[in-house]
């Protein structure tokens, strides 16, 4: 069974007891962390009960296949469904997890966290395909997901997020769900109590490290800047920074960009247009974000849309390297914006 993202966490909370085996895999090791202590919470009221839980590795697997079959047939000695949790599994394993699924013993539900795996992978089409198990996929929250995340974070400890405070958390949010949440949990010890999040507010508590990291790489790619964007990639890479994350940060900076240079084209000058941008642009930014605005028409921003929504589908469906669909996007904008300045 296939799950759709927006199915994921409904899935998470309760997957049936006909479900023996879910995969859970994707490049934010956030969700995946969330969505396993959430499976598991949908069978063992205690995470620290010894006798209802056992962790494999893929190792311990592949040296011992038999053993998967072994501990799903073990009864607690306290009763309850028990969970089976297999980390850092791989393809390897897929034949042992068929076997496995094929004639399931006892009635645990048998958890395996996986990386990053392509359409390709023979454990994630194993799981896809057969009717006992299901593939739960944890790719970074798009725009809808993170804003309801956000939102619903905020709203059960009786806090509103202000619109500019609202466009401020997502575009500095987002890149893996359980540093989103500790963000959000700063934010919520700052405000001590329920009322309304304040720009500023939002700006004194969130981490900025992620976001000038994802700052650094969209202003170089939009501005043209070939070196810098060198420099940015790689800083970004080295603090494992996904490729999703910096998609999504790019097309909203286009998107941006696209709104102010409307408002010109409306007989606005590019001043007025770069202080309506939302969130607002932080000072330090102003003039390279007016430089891109003198650098881009509508036009050409379509086109460069268009290519960064490309990529995102290609990161999120096939089984194309994402660091390779990513740089060549960023290169492409770049070029793009060199084209301005003729």
């Amino acid at each position: 069974m296939k799950i759709r993202p927006a199915e994921a966490d409904r899935f998470a909370a309760g997957p049936g007891e006909a479900i023996r085996a879910v995969l859970v895999y994707g490049p934010d090791s956030g969700l995946i962390r969330e969505r396993m202590n959430k499976l598991t919470a949908s069978v063992v009221e205690d995470p620290s009960d010894p006798f209802r839980l056992c962790d494999l590795t893929d190792q311990e697997l592949r040296q011992d296949p038999a053993r998967l079959s072994d501990e799903a047939a073990a009864i607690s000695m306290l009763g309850g469904r028990r969970v089976i949790r297999v980390r850092g599994a791989g393809d390897s394993l897929a034949k042992t997890i068929e076997s496995f699924l094929a004639h399931p013993a006892g009635d645990a539900l048998v958890l395996v966290e996986a990386g990053e795996l392509g359409p390709r992978s023979s454990l994630r089409k194993l799981f896809e395909a057969t009717e006992n198990a299901a593939a739960l996929p944890c790719y970074a929250d798009d725009a809808r997901a993170l804003e309801t995340f956000i939102r619903d974070t905020l709203s059960r400890e009786g806090l509103r997020a202000e619109p500019a405070a609202l466009d401020y958390l997502m575009s500095h949010l987002g890149a893996d769900r359980g540093i989103t949440r500790n963000e959000l949990e700063k934010l919520v010890l700052y405000m001590s109590g329920g009322g309304d999040v304040t720009l500023e507010e939002a700006r004194a508590c969130i981490g900025d490290n992620a976001a000038s990291s994802l700052d650094d790489l969209v202003d170089a790619a939009t501005s043209g800047d070939l070196g810098a964007l060198d420099t940015a990639l790689a800083r970004a890479r080295a603090a494992d920074v996904n490729s999703v994350a910096i998609l999504n940060a790019l097309t909203r900076h286009l998107q941006q960009l696209h709104l102010a240079l409307a408002r010109v084209e409306k007989g606005g000058d590019r001043s007025a247009a770069l202080k309506s941008m939302r969130p607002p642009v932080h000072f330090s930014r102003q003039a390279i974000v007016q430089r891109q605005l003198q650098l881009w028409s509508r036009k050409r921003l379509d086109r460069a849309l268009e290519l960064a929504l490309d990529a995102e589908n290609l990161c999120k469906t096939t089984g194309q390297p994402d660091n390779s669909v990513c740089g060549q996007t960023l290169l492409r904008i770049a070029q793009g914006a060199r084209a301005g300045r003729r």
